[in-house]
């Protein structure tokens, strides 16, 4: 009976979810190198893709609803470890954002990352129940709150670009948990219309001031943005971007990201190195890589055995979407550069093991359709 189980186990194992993400990090490692050829960015990569693997396949062979069970003692660590990255001399100060704990072996590690999967698992936990009718006042309140602890230890920090990150996470569980339609209407009105007056006001007020302002400017009037000064990123991601043209740009020792006109190639900016080495061609499939991922993730979700399950994946999924969406945009020149990594591409072993350990759970959820 055991050896049947365990077959059962393997047979149903998600395998093309885990092939595509081990694909797209492969990818990312080699783009990684073309972006930083003499740095070991890459070869940490691996060892941290190596790390990922082990920790995806530990947490699909546990039981998701025992995780999420857990769901408000690992929502309260990840809060410690907010607190923790904001003392000084313990949490790592980087270009102005105490964002990153420095480990004896494993190098930066940073919580915000991490967070993110106990937040899922405490709004599955809260939200995952039976529903018979629409959501309650107290229980959009409490969904808020859940989600809106970390964002402000977040913004302490302040990392506006990974605060913005989680946002997905509570909107896609509202909405798949009976949210009242008017609601949804009105959010989504009040994000188109209240853009410009919320521009407008931190303008004329000063709360919008500095790099902040700027970065927002070279989307506006692209045209007229200073190239060498807040506009310096943009205007060199879409240069590096136009240079990849139809099947990518010939000879690396003249490109954009090796000769260190494009900042940060390796992380914010590493669809642009990919648009430089693939072109548009690679571009598109690796976005295609990404929607076979995300639709065999949300096939997961339809035949999950409960809600929680389906909420877990689908809050996994948003967040994914959310990500790509923006890193590319950043990149293309629509969106203003915030910071936010590409998943599975960009560089760094938090991010990649935060993305693989969220990976395992739908995986979990997959593997326990069929049992009560």
């Amino acid at each position: 009976m055991v050896a049947i189980l365990q077959k059962r186990k393997l047979r149903d194992f998600d395998w093309l979810i885990a092939l595509l993400a081990i694909a797209i990090v492969s990818f990312g490692a080699w783009e990684i190198h073309n972006a930083q050829p003499t740095e070991p960015y890459w070869q940490k990569q691996l060892i941290g893709l190596g790390i990922a693997m082990v920790a995806m396949a530990a947490i699909a062979f546990s039981d998701y609803r025992r995780l999420v069970e857990l769901a408000p003692i690992l929502y309260v660590f990840g809060l410690m470890l907010l607190v923790i990255v904001l003392i000084p001399h313990v949490g790592m100060k980087i270009n102005g954002q105490r964002c990153w704990i420095k480990l004896p072996i494993a190098g930066q590690f940073q919580p915000s990352e991490f967070v993110k999967i106990p937040v899922v698992l405490m709004l599955a936990k809260y939200f995952g129940k039976h529903r018979t009718g629409l959501l309650t006042w107290k229980e959009l309140f409490m969904g808020c709150l859940i989600l809106g602890l970390p964002i402000g230890l977040i913004l302490l920090e302040p990392d506006v670009g990974q605060a913005i990150t989680y946002l997905p996470l509570l909107a896609i569980v509202l909405f798949l948990s009976s949210v009242r339609m008017w609601m949804v209407v009105a959010a989504l009105v009040a994000c188109i219309a209240g853009a410009p007056l919320a521009y407008t006001v931190g303008v004329k007020t000063g709360l919008l001031h500095g790099y902040k302002l700027e970065r927002i400017n070279v989307i506006l009037d692209p045209e007229n943005a200073d190239k060498r000064g807040f506009g310096y990123h943009t205007w060199q991601s879409m240069v590096t971007v136009g240079e990849g043209g139809l099947t990518g740009a010939r000879g690396s020792e003249y490109s954009q990201s090796s000769l260190k006109f494009l900042p940060e190639p390796h992380t914010d900016f590493i669809f642009a190195v990919t648009a430089e080495t693939t072109g548009f061609l690679g571009c598109l499939l690796l976005l295609a890589s990404y929607a076979l991922l995300l639709t065999r993730l949300i096939n997961d979700a339809r035949r999950s055995r409960d809600r929680t399950g389906m909420l877990v994946i689908m809050a996994i999924v948003g967040g994914l979407i959310f990500q790509i969406f923006i890193n590319v945009g950043m990149a293309l020149g629509f969106l203003p550069v915030i910071g936010v990594p590409l998943p599975l591409m960009s560089a760094g072993l938090s991010s990649v093991l935060a993305t693989f350990i969220a990976i395992g759970f739908a995986i979990s959820v997959q593997l326990r359709r069929f049992v009560n």
